[in-house]
């Protein structure tokens, strides 16, 4: 049986980590653009939240310039 022991990042996930390094931000700067919480980004980006909600996913994707459909991988 097959265990994982390192945590499974989400398209979002990489997504998110991508456009705002393309942008030049922090994850601290990002989160205040957004107005989410900075631990909600690192966990997102780490795997630790697979899905975020949905009005998390939108505050992330407009502070970044994309929709969600593209933060989202579709």
């Amino acid at each position: 049986m097959a265990t994982m022991s390192k945590k499974q990042i989400s398209t979002v996930g990489r997504n998110i980590k991508k456009f705002r390094a393309n942008k030049g931000l922090s994850q601290d700067k990002l989160s205040k653009k957004a107005g989410v919480a900075y631990n909600t980004v690192i966990k997102i980006e780490s795997g630790v939240i697979q899905n975020p909600t949905v009005d998390t996913a939108s505050k992330i994707a407009k502070a970044l310039g994309v929709s969600v459909d593209v933060l989202l991988g579709k």
